[in-house]
Parts: C-alpha cells; structure tokens; sequence
C-alpha cells in the first residue's frame, strides 16, 4: 500500500446502542474505557428502555454522555442520531451486548489508517459463552439477498484469513466508521427497524465505492443478542420471520440493478418457496405474510431511495454478489438429513448464479 493513501483520522467517539441493556451496560462500558487507544467521548443512545439502563448510566458512569429518545425506532434510528450528535468524524459504533478487548480501537484504527478508501473497519466477534469460536466475521454478499458470512460458528484455530482483510459486509456488533461516508449514502436505512440493516448499509457504501475491512486479530466478546429477534438455538422468533421477509425484499429492492434482479429470478423464487416451506413448518407464515404487505406499503419510498442508491452505483453487481454456500445457524442443520438438503440447497442457487452472473448488472 502506498505512503500516499495512508492518513490520519483524529479523535473518535463511541456511540452505543441501547434498549432495555442495564444487564449489559456495565461490561461494555467498562470495556471501551480500557481501550489502550483512549476515546474522545462515549455517548449511549437509548431507545426509550423500559429498564434502569438510563439510571445505570447516570448514576455510575458520569463522564458518559447520555442521548435519550423519545421512541424505540429500532437500532437504525439509534445509530443515526448517535452519528449525528457525535462530536467527531470517526465513530466507534457499538451495541450494548458487546465487550471490547482493550486492543480493539487500536487495531481498527491502524487498519483504516492504512488505506483512505477504507470506511468502516470490524472486529472479529466470538460468543462470549465460548471464546474460541467464531460468531461474526464479516460477509460477502449472497445474490438472493442473504449475507454469505466467513468462518461462522467456525473454531478460532481454524478460522480462514488473517491479518486485516476486504470484505462486502461488516456486522453491526461494533464498527469503526467514517460518519461523513456513512451519512452521505443515507445513513441506516430505519425503514428496516432491525435485521439486515447493516447488510444494507455495507452494500450501498460498496456500490459507491468504498472499502471495508475486518481486521481478524481485534477480538470483541458477543453476549445475548437481541430477546425476541436474535436465533442461535430453541424456536425461531416470529418477528425475525416477519423482519426477514420485508426487509430481504427492501434490500432487493433498493440496491440490486433490474438487470440483477431479471436474470435473478429463478434463484430468488426458488429461495422465497424454501423460505415459505420454513415459515410454514414454524408456524410463522402469518408473520411472512405480514413481512410482505409490509414490503409493498413501503413500494414508493423504497424506489425513490433506489433512484438515490444506484444514482451513486460504481461497482458492478456482478463484481460483488457471490452465489456461494449460505449461512444457516447449526441447529438447522444438525442432523444428516438436514445437511444434505442444505448442500442441496446451495447447489441449486450456486449453479444458476454460475449460468447467469455474466448476465447481471
């Protein structure tokens, strides 16, 4: 990399997301104040909890700023009006079921530092119950609309990549980002309120141009995932259900070309009729279908932010969107039977984007 594309970005502040996190405030809190590479600031933003969180941070943390909103608009909101009232260009982005290895700012800052393409940075995220796997690592960017994530539930010991490598999508755990870039391609879509947000934000910074990193050797501690939304194990969540089926089509919408979508077709209508055989057989089709009446409400404002997404295109579809193996947690494929159908599965999809990614956009 050339001397001339490094640079210098200054002073960053933190913005955490919170709703409901008083069990999770204190070990996070106490994590980005151990950061080696000290912040400028920390500002939580509260998205009207319910709980102690705000009196929590009052009371036991004063040199935290703290950003009350009148509504729970989901993390989107959050996550704007903490850019926005950030005093610096650079923020620290981070939820409130996080914990930050000391080192992590340091390294995230040496990463973007390096390349001044680079606009937001991750660190690797394990589960925090067991260190030593891998839970987010960043992604590429599957055509149906679904993130195709590296080293899933992978152990650390075998974890592919090293050092600090490209990626398409950056999970929004904790990322240092550039608010200016961020806040220039729209901020977080908050039409999506929760679940494929990031993915969102990532694609529409990569169709603009911009890079992303995760840098594997800066290591941050995942907790519980949000109550309601998250799945590792047990029932599938109806309101994923009803979020993943509006919000897979949102993003569809706004951010693949048309001749994307076209030549497509028979990968996404093969995945929506599995995704209903699931939603069916988890007793959410109610839900789905409320995702998409949801989807088609939103039909104008979703092509007016397309008209803006792709006015800012630089980057080809098909220099993007992989058709690679999909990402299923394992309690979904625990069983041989289970797997099969999943190496099946991607075959199908795999082998159609083989036949038409020269076609796409």
């Amino acid at each position: 990399m050339s001397a001339s594309s490094q640079r210098s970005i200054g002073p960053v502040s933190a913005v955490v997301c919170n709703y409901n996190g008083e069990g999770y405030l204190r070990e996070l809190l106490q994590s980005l104040k151990d950061q080696t590479e000290g912040l400028d600031e920390v500002i939580v933003v509260d998205n009207n909890s319910s709980d102690g969180s705000l009196e929590l941070v009052k009371r036991e943390y004063p040199w935290v700023k703290v950003l009350p909103l009148p509504v729970n608009g989901g993390p989107c909101s959050a996550r704007n009006a903490g850019m926005r009232a950030a005093r610096n260009r650079w923020v620290l982005a981070v939820d409130n079921d996080a914990i930050l290895s000391p080192d992590v700012l340091g390294k995230l800052r040496v990463a973007i530092e390096s390349d001044s393409s680079v606009v937001m940075a991750q660190p690797r995220s394990v589960f925090e119950a067991e260190p030593g796997r891998v839970h987010y690592d960043g992604a590429h960017f599957h055509y149906v609309g679904l993130l195709s994530l590296r080293n899933f539930y992978r152990p650390v010991e075998r974890a592919e990549g090293e050092g600090t490598l490209p990626v398409d999508g950056a999970i929004a755990i904790a990322i240092l980002l550039d608010r200016d870039a961020v806040l220039e391609v729209g901020g977080y879509d908050e039409d999506f309120f929760i679940l494929f947000e990031d993915y969102d934000l990532s694609q529409r910074l990569r169709l603009a141009g911009h890079v992303v990193l995760s840098v594997e050797d800066a290591t941050v501690l995942h907790r519980g995932g949000t109550p309601g939304i998250s799945f590792r194990e047990g029932e599938y969540p109806a309101q994923r259900a009803f979020y993943h089926s509006r919000n897979r089509w949102l993003l569809l919408a706004k951010n693949h070309s048309i001749r994307t979508l076209f030549v497509s077709l028979p990968g996404l209508f093969f995945y929506e009729a599995v995704w209903v055989v699931f939603t069916l057989r988890s007793g959410h089709l109610r839900a789905y279908v409320r995702g998409k009446l949801s989807f088609l409400k939103s039909w104008g404002r979703t092509m007016t932010k397309r008209r803006v997404v792709q006015g800012k295109r630089k980057l080809r579809d098909r220099d993007m969107l992989v058709g690679a193996r999909l990402t299923f947690s394992p309690e979904l494929t625990d069983r041989p039977w289970k797997e099969a159908v999943v190496r099946t599965f991607d075959l199908i999809l795999g082998g159609w984007w083989r036949l038409a990614r020269g076609l796409s956009g």
